[in-house]
């Protein structure tokens, strides 16, 4: 397989996410019908725009322009085998989102645990 030519703009890799990465990805991520796809190709693997689009009741061009908005975001990579491109999910994109959103979370419970040590009786003032 042949990796076809990727359309994306600069994805970093490696260390904490940029915060515009971050924007641009949940941005991806809010369309229901990209979601749906990347979950598709998460789940059962590389495949052509052409059979994704039979699960939809939108044109196979349409899908095909959620996939490349994907590809830039670094969620799916499009890979030539013969006559047909493949999409494939990605997970190192992902793994940014999660992993911001496991720290926002980290974050929130320390909060929280905060509130409820200052609200029990007896409890030192920090």
């Amino acid at each position: 397989m042949t990796a076809a030519p990727n359309r994306s703009g600069p994805v970093r890799a490696g260390g904490p996410a940029h915060p515009a990465d971050l924007d641009a990805l949940f941005g991806v991520l809010a369309d229901p019908t990209r979601r749906s796809l990347l979950l598709g190709l998460v789940h059962h693997g590389p495949e052509s725009a052409t059979r994704l689009a039979a699960g939809y009741s939108t044109t196979r061009q349409a899908i095909v322009k959620h996939l490349g908005v994907l590809a830039d975001a670094g969620l799916v990579v499009a890979e030539r085998s013969g006559r047909e491109v493949l999409y494939r999910a990605t997970t190192e994109r992902l793994a940014e989102a999660v992993s911001w959103l496991l720290d926002a979370g980290a974050s929130w419970d320390r909060r929280i645990e905060r509130l409820r040590s200052r609200a029990e009786p007896g409890a030192p003032r920090t």
